[in-house]
């Protein structure tokens, strides 16, 4: 069976998707404001609850939220909020892509910088989340974390912008 054959079969039996009812909206309102998260060390640090009041007081309905950490050491990511294991499970994962004793040549911010460039280049420093009604349109156990690559405290600023009509 070539790689051509094995593609018709998984398509065959595969059901083909949908798209739902396509809804359009003018964009009314760009709103924009900075959220300051202030880490313990590494780790993860979920910020949902601030995003989606930060949607709700700006009036917004229909539209995108747009994130943007304003840094190069830490990152932005969209993970599982229901069990904090998958958070330490990540951390690990993440030590293990860009370990502190690989020889790294940039280390005058200390051992832990250049990992954490690394790691902040591998998840991204941003996001956006589409706005339906108000309410973030998240899946049942996602949420928005800002993953702090860094051993020691910092304050990391994120700019949120919503742009979409009003409620």
């Amino acid at each position: 069976m070539t790689a051509h054959n094995r593609n018709e079969v998984v398509r065959s039996t595969a059901r083909a998707p949908r798209l739902s009812a396509i809804t359009a909206t003018t964009a009314e309102l760009i709103a924009t404001a900075t959220l300051t998260i202030e880490t313990g060390g590494e780790g993860f640090f979920e910020f949902t609850r601030e995003a989606a009041r930060f949607v709700a007081d700006a009036g917004g309905k229909d539209g995108a939220l747009f994130l943007f950490l304003r840094h190069t050491s830490a990152s932005l990511v969209i993970q599982e909020n229901a069990d904090p294991d998958v958070q330490r499970d990540l951390v690990t994962a993440l030590d293990r892509l860009a370990p502190t004793d690989a020889g790294w040549v940039h280390d005058t911010e200390g051992p832990d910088d250049m990992p954490a460039h690394v790691k902040a280049m591998l998840a991204g420093v941003s996001l956006h989340v589409p706005v339906s009604n108000g309410v973030l349109a998240l899946g049942t156990w996602q949420g928005l974390y800002l993953a702090e690559h860094r051993a020691r405290p910092h304050r990391r600023e994120v700019v949120l912008q919503f742009i979409g009509s009003r409620r």
